[in-house]
């Protein structure tokens, strides 16, 4: 997971990787692409034999995977597995729309506690409920939770950029009914079905008759700070719930026009962002 964190700014700013000759042998530009990680990243020297191991097993995979990082969309298709592979790699889908199923209310609340009660005094519950665990928490009215999901039915798969104390790194979200999955995007390239999320972001709509959807994220504390997983919800919000003409413009670019998507433009969006 280290590793994966330490390569991505090599990535974002050496796409020219990939736009070489076809003519060249996987081999040849397997080598090229070493190089390159030699010569512009610091952290190459740590992760060297893992990366010649990769190499060696297979160049094509070796140079198709880090493709995939630079162009996780292509001809309008994700380029990498759906998340329900993640968590069951050895399992496949029955069709490949099929989805993982809606996550219960019930699995983690007694619903008769709040039967009774209003939208007011159940988002209090909620927040309360939560304060002493290490998972977020938050309320969002039906008109936000409308906008999140007509935004993820056309724009199912984007990036976020992470503020870390060496640049930004990206993670990946993908949504899976009303499951919102985030992995770190080198995380996932280099070790496949083998990456784990590192924040699970669920909205319930048990209560979506009082106009009121409660959200719980839960994240990996081996990868994410407190802090760090706000900031990945915060991220979420300003691109999927609210409306920005700057933020929509990127989520329209990357789905549709990937070619033309710039990753400095998305980390000029968030940039203010700090962490707490």
């Amino acid at each position: 997971m280290e590793c994966a964190r330490k390569f991505v700014r090599i990535f974002q700013t050496h796409p020219q990787f990939f736009s070489r000759s076809i003519a060249m042998s996987s081999s040849s530009r397997a080598k090229e692409a070493v190089e390159q990680l030699k010569d512009n990243n610091p952290y190459y020297s740590k992760y060297a034999d893992k990366i010649a191991k990769m190499q060696q097993t297979s160049a094509e995979e070796f140079l198709d995977r880090i493709e995939r990082v630079v162009n996780p969309i292509k001809d309008g298709k994700s380029q990498a597995r759906s998340y329900s592979e993640l968590l069951n790699p050895k399992q496949k889908l029955a069709t490949e729309e099929a989805e993982l199923p809606h996550k219960k209310l019930s699995d983690i609340m007694k619903l008769e506690l709040i039967a009774d009660k209003d939208a007011e005094e159940i988002s209090q519950i909620w927040i309360e409920y939560h304060k002493t665990k290490d998972v977020l928490a938050a309320t969002l009215t039906t008109a936000q939770y409308e906008t999140l999901m007509a935004r993820a039915k056309e724009h199912p798969i984007f990036l976020l950029p992470l503020p870390r104390s060496e640049g930004f790194e990206f993670i990946m979200l993908q949504f899976s009914a009303n499951t919102v999955h985030f992995t770190p995007l080198l995380a996932y390239q280099v070790h496949k079905e083998n990456a784990p999320e590192c924040l699970t972001v669920v909205h319930y709509t048990e209560k979506q008759d009082k106009g009121l959807v409660l959200m719980r994220g839960e994240y990996d504390t081996k990868v994410l700070t407190a802090q760090e997983a706000q900031c990945l919800a915060n991220e979420l919000q300003m691109f999927y719930y609210k409306t920005d003409e700057a933020k929509l413009k990127l989520l329209e670019t990357f789905t549709k026009r990937p070619d033309e998507f710039k990753h400095m433009d998305l980390i000029r969006e968030v940039e203010n962002i700090q962490l707490a």
